[in-house]
C-alpha cells in the first residue's frame, strides 16, 4: 500500500508538470501570435490588426481562396515583404537565444552563464568587423560577406576554446568557462584595433556591435531556421542529460549519462544556435540570461520545461524589444540590442542584489 500511494503521488507530481508546461506554453505561444501580429501591423505606415490577419490569411494557400482581397498592393507589400519576415526572425533569433542560454546555464551549472559565456560573440563581431572594415566578395546561401565572416568568427572561437580547454580526452566544464571568458577578452581586444583603424567603418561596425533586425528579410530568415530547428531539437533530446548533469558530472555518470559526450553535443548545438543568431543580427544581450532566469523561477529547473518555453519566452522577449527599437524614437531607429540591454540590465542588478541578501540567484 505504502509503494502504491508513493507510486501515485509520483505519477500526480509527474501529470501537475506537465500540466503546468502545457499551459506555460499555450500562454507563451499566444501572447507571441498577438505580438508577432501587433509588431507586423505598427510601423512608419501604421496598418489595421484587422488588415493585416487578412493579408496573412489570404499568403496561406489554405485558406486564401476565402478571404476577398480588400487591402492595397503596397500594403501587402510592407507586410510580407518588409514587416513580416523580420518579425518572424526577432522571434527565432529569440528562441534560439533562450534555448542555447538555458542550456549553457544548465552545462556549466552556473546560472549567470549567457549565450555568449565562452567568447562566440566576441568571435562573431571580430569576423563582422572585418568583413565590414576590408569588405571582401564573398558570400554564402544569399547572404553577404558581414554574416557569413560572423558566422565563421564564432565557430572558430568555439572551436579554438573547446581545444583550449581539452585535458587529454576530457574537456572540464571549467576550463571551458575561463578559456571562453581569455579568448573573448583577446578577441575583442582585436576588434577595437580594427576599430582604430577603419574610422570610415566605424559607423556601420559599432551598429552591428550593438545588434539590429533592420534590413533583414527572408534569405536571413531561410539560414537561421534550420540552425534553430536542428540546435534546439538536440537540446530538447538531451533534456533529461541536463538535468542530471545539474547534480554534478560525478552523478549524472553514475546515473548512466555519458558525461564528455553530452557535453560535447550540448556545446555544439547550444554554440550553433548562438552563431546563427548573431550573424544574422549582430550582438543581442541579456535574452540568454534573462528568460531562462524567468522561467526557471516559474516552472522550476526541469529542462524538458525549461528549453521550450524559454523558446518562446525568448522570441516573445525579441518581437517585443524589435517593436520598441523601431518605434520608440521614430523616425529614427534604436539597435535592438541597446533595448535589451535597458530591460536586462536591471533585472540582472535585481539577481545580484536577491544574491547578496543570501536568497541566492536561483
Amino acid at each position: 500500500m505504502a509503494g502504491e500511494s508513493g507510486t501515485q503521488r509520483r505519477t500526480g507530481r509527474a501529470s501537475t508538470r506537465r500540466a503546468g508546461r502545457g499551459v506555460a506554453l499555450a500562454v507563451l505561444g499566444a501572447a507571441l501570435g498577438a505580438g508577432g501580429l501587433l509588431a507586423v501591423a505598427v510601423g512608419s505606415v501604421p496598418l489595421p490588426v484587422g488588415e493585416v490577419a487578412r493579408i496573412l490569411a489570404h499568403a496561406l494557400p489554405w485558406v486564401g481562396a476565402g478571404v476577398r482581397p480588400d487591402w492595397s498592393a503596397s500594403h501587402e507589400v510592407i507586410v510580407l515583404a518588409i514587416r513580416l519576415p523580420r518579425v518572424l526572425l526577432a522571434a527565432v533569433v529569440g528562441a534560439a537565444l533562450g534555448v542555447a542560454g538555458g542550456a549553457f546555464q544548465g552545462l556549466f551549472r552556473n546560472p549567470m552563464a549567457d549565450p555568449y559565456v565562452i567568447g562566440v560573440s566576441s568571435g562573431a563581431a571580430l569576423g563582422a568587423s572585418l568583413a565590414i572594415a576590408f569588405r571582401p566578395a564573398i558570400g554564402l546561401a544569399g547572404l553577404g560577406a558581414v554574416p557569413v565572416a560572423a558566422f565563421a568568427g564564432a565557430i572558430l572561437t568555439v572551436l579554438a576554446v573547446y581545444s583550449i580547454a581539452r585535458v587529454g580526452r576530457e574537456v572540464p566544464v571549467g576550463n571551458l568557462l575561463l578559456s571562453g571568458i581569455a579568448l573573448g577578452s583577446l578577441l575583442s581586444a582585436l576588434v577595437s584595433v580594427v576599430i582604430i583603424y577603419s574610422r570610415t567603418s566605424l559607423d556601420q561596425i559599432v551598429f552591428w556591435l550593438m545588434g539590429s533586425l533592420a534590413g533583414r528579410g527572408w534569405t536571413h530568415l531561410g539560414v537561421a531556421v534550420p540552425y534553430l530547428v536542428v540546435g534546439s531539437a538536440v537540446l530538447l533530446y538531451l533534456a533529461r542529460d541536463l538535468n542530471a548533469l545539474l547534480l554534478g558530472e560525478e552523478e549524472a555518470a553514475h546515473l548512466g549519462v555519458a558525461v564528455d559526450r553530452t557535453k560535447k553535443i550540448i556545446l555544439a548545438a547550444a554554440s550553433l544556435l548562438t552563431a546563427a543568431a548573431v550573424a544574422t543580427c549582430g550582438i543581442v544581450g541579456f535574452v540568454g540570461l534573462v528568460v531562462p532566469h524567468i522561467v526557471r523561477l516559474v516552472t522550476g529547473p526541469d529542462h524538458r520545461t525549461l528549453l521550450p518555453v524559454s523558446a518562446l519566452g525568448g522570441a516573445l522577449l525579441l518581437v517585443t524589444a524589435d517593436l520598441l527599437a523601431r518605434t520608440a524614437v521614430r523616425p529614427a531607429e534604436l539597435p535592438v540590442g541597446v533595448v535589451t540591454a535597458l530591460i536586462g540590465a536591471p533585472f540582472f542588478l535585481y539577481l545580484l542584489r536577491r544574491s547578496r541578501r543570501g536568497g541566492g540567484i536561483l
